[in-house]
């Protein structure tokens, strides 16, 4: 996960300097500067979900980490709908219906 995180910063940097959008980030943090603060925020935010993440894998495998991703990402939907009366297609509500019962019906069978 080092590795991968070190690759990453790499090629971010040549991306960066290659397009110039890193001299448009710091004359744009300049101009404001509450965005640093919400940066450190996310970053500090991602780094302690992605830990969790790692941890669940490690102890539980990757199927637990599948299954609560799934969950939590149903129950986001079902908050935004319900919460920001946002709507949904009939073919989504269907999609919802069997993330549902997939999730019921592995909870249940679960040996």
């Amino acid at each position: 996960m080092l590795w991968m995180n070190i690759w990453s910063i790499g090629y971010l940097l040549i991306g960066l300097l290659v397009t110039g959008e890193g001299f448009e980030f710091v004359d744009f943090a300049c101009k404001y500067p509450s965005v640093l603060w919400e940066l450190v925020t996310f970053s500090i935010c991602s780094a302690v979900g992605q830990n969790f993440i790692f941890m669940t894998i490690t102890n539980f495998g990757p199927l637990p980490c599948s299954i609560i991703t799934t969950t939590r990402k149903f129950f986001t939907i079902l908050g935004s709908v319900v919460i920001f009366r946002h709507s949904m297609s009939t073919l989504q509500w269907l999609g919802t219906i069997l993330v549902f019962a997939g999730l019921s019906l592995d909870s249940a069978f679960k040996h």
